[in-house]
């Protein structure tokens, strides 16, 4: 059963789809990308996934896309609205649960970036959107963002289209890699996606 509730941020009111099941194994909070919401299919896909394996999930909406502006906020802005979500989440429908978070691109970049901050058990990145394009204004290539997956320190999964524009990040200890057919839209191979999230998702929380 789902149900939409707002939640309280410090940059405004954000949305929780929740996608809650009895008796749960533990809670996965997904984000959205920059320019996108939680229609995105592969969104809907770990969720139809985590759902099966008994896991409760909650789909966010930042500030941003309730207030309904296309542009993303700044990092800090996402970041700050992102931990409020999941205060509030491990206070109500997650509370007691081991909580994974992660999202698809940008989101995924934010689960990263407060991964310690929401005590996240996993973060499961859905397109992690690697290497910025250069910059048409001055033909500058901005630095890579895999420090901000080097940054944390629980496991991650990260599901990356072979053509992705963004690239691919490279695996490493606690850090699987599944590279699939497609590209960073992550349309095609929706039954290895589903097999990489629900077998990351088994073994992390037995």
């Amino acid at each position: 059963m789902s149900t939409t509730r707002e939640i309280q941020t410090p940059h405004g009111p954000a949305r929780a789809h929740l996608h809650l099941v009895d008796a749960p194994r533990g809670g996965l909070v997904l984000g959205h990308g920059a320019g996108g919401g939680v229609g995105a299919g592969d969104l809907q896909l770990a969720t139809a996934v985590a759902n099966e394996l008994g896991w409760s999930v909650v789909l966010t909406e930042q500030p941003y896309r309730v207030a309904g502006r296309r542009s993303p906020a700044p990092a800090p802005h996402l970041d700050a609205a992102w931990t409020a979500m999941l205060a509030d989440l491990r206070a109500h429908e997650l509370a007691g649960l081991p909580v994974v978070t992660g999202g698809r691109s940008s989101g995924a970049r934010v689960a990263c970036r407060t991964a310690a901050a929401t005590g996240a058990a996993g973060v499961l990145c859905l397109a992690f959107p690697l290497q910025p394009a250069r910059r048409r204004s001055t033909g500058v290539l901005p630095p890579s963002r895999l420090p901000e997956l080097e940054a944390v320190a629980v496991p991650v999964l990260v599901v990356q289209g072979a053509n992705d524009a963004f690239g691919v990040p490279p695996a490493a200890p606690d850090r699987e890699v599944v590279v699939v057919e497609g590209d960073h839209a992550l349309r095609k191979d929706r039954a290895r996606i589903a097999e990489a999230i629900g077998a990351w998702l088994a073994a992390l929380v037995a």
